[in-house]
């Protein structure tokens, strides 16, 4: 009892005070509990982060749950996952209260005029990041590219992912395993339902949301492609303006960025939209994280499942990339936004500045500039 009340307050105050995204979040674990509370050596810590990595859903809420499992049991696993993620979906909620209330006033509007170039900026910091250690080889790098190439022509974002990753684990792969391939490659047709433009529904909030969760490799940036695959493209529900406030609204805020489905859920249908969207989209983390903790760490290993974690990596990268482009023609419109865009871009680059005082600064600046002007 003592260890897992542990688990549950050391994660429900990094709920609170984890800015910045997955690759802080995991860096102020590493601090935690590695260096200071010494629940686990270097070693082990890196093969439960190579654990997460194989697995779709937020990394940084799965390490938790790896982490909360190996201090408490499954009681850990259960009970500290949610301790990180209620913080953070309480705050979104409240915000999304306010957004809905008042989201039409100029204070507000100029606020988010400043915060969405410097969200554009923080995703192509990441993917110049990521990009220098997913793009190994060439094959990749074309493989980034086709996908980024076949996302403008309208082919299905969760199709390319999952095509991409099971080609070219096959091919580097060819010769081991025939009967294998003739079982999968069929599959990469299956499962990707297309919706259309239809009126709101909470049931198709929720399973829009938990398919979400269930496939999404990479980055939480690569939460962008998906959420304006289905609810800007396909059921029509928001506008680009909205998926960025959403975006926004997770990035400032503390926890999982995958709490921007939350806010999403809030304004489309109110607190039992809240409360589906986060459900759905985090559902599937729970569920992975539980079926892989005995064994998936050792896959990390193999050909095969190293193959396919390259190609998703690169296919996750190219997805990003094409939907920070789409999104940056609504976000940098003027002389200021293209100077807090560019701004941001060489704080992180060169400062290493923290993201959450980016975005901060964003907004301060752009309400600033409307009062102003």
């Amino acid at each position: 009892m003592k260890n897992l009340l542990e688990v549950i307050l050391l994660f429900a105050r990094m709920g609170f005070t984890a800015f910045g995204g997955p690759v802080a979040h995991i860096a102020m674990f590493h601090d935690e509990v590695v260096r200071r509370r010494k629940w686990l050596d270097e070693q082990r810590f890196l093969d439960l982060l190579g654990a997460t990595q194989l697995i779709p859903g937020p990394n940084s809420t799965e390490m938790v749950m790896h982490l909360g499992f190996l201090r408490a049991g499954w009681p850990g696993l259960i009970l500290g996952g949610a301790a990180f993620i209620l913080p953070a979906t309480l705050i979104v909620t409240g915000l999304a209260w306010a957004y809905v209330q008042f989201g039409s006033l100029p204070q507000v509007g100029a606020i988010l005029y400043g915060v969405k170039p410097v969200i554009l900026a923080i995703i192509v910091q990441a993917l110049y990041d990521l990009g220098k250690r997913a793009l190994k080889t060439r094959l990749l790098i074309i493989l980034a590219l086709t996908v980024f190439v076949f996302y403008f022509l309208g082919v299905n974002e969760i199709l390319l992912l999952f095509g991409a990753g099971l080609l070219f684990m096959l091919y580097q792969n060819r010769g081991a395993g025939p009967r294998l391939a003739a079982i999968l490659l069929p599959l990469t047709g299956l499962g990707f339902p297309a919706f259309f433009i239809q009126p709101f529904s909470l049931s198709t909030l929720f399973w829009s949301f938990l398919k979400i969760g269930a496939v999404l490799y990479g980055s939480g940036y690569v939460l962008l492609a998906f959420l304006r695959a289905d609810f800007v493209l396909r059921l029509g529900w928001l506008t680009d303006q909205q998926l960025l406030d959403a975006i926004a609204i997770g990035q400032v805020t503390p926890g999982p960025l995958f709490t921007s489905a939350t806010f999403i859920g809030y304004i489309l249908g109110g607190l039992p939209g809240a409360f589906l969207a986060t459900l759905g989209i985090f559902l599937p983390a729970y569920l992975f994280v539980i079926i892989s903790n005995p064994f998936l760490p050792k896959l990390r290993h193999s050909p095969w499942t190293a193959s396919l974690l390259d190609a998703v990596n690169a296919a996750s990268l190219a997805l990003m990339a094409a939907v920070t482009l789409a999104l940056g023609y609504s976000s940098v419109t003027d002389l200021l936004t293209v100077f807090l865009a560019i701004g941001a871009f060489w704080g992180l680059l060169r400062f290493k500045i923290n993201a959450t005082w980016l975005v901060l600064a964003g907004a301060l600046l752009g309400g600033l500039a409307k009062l102003i002007f």
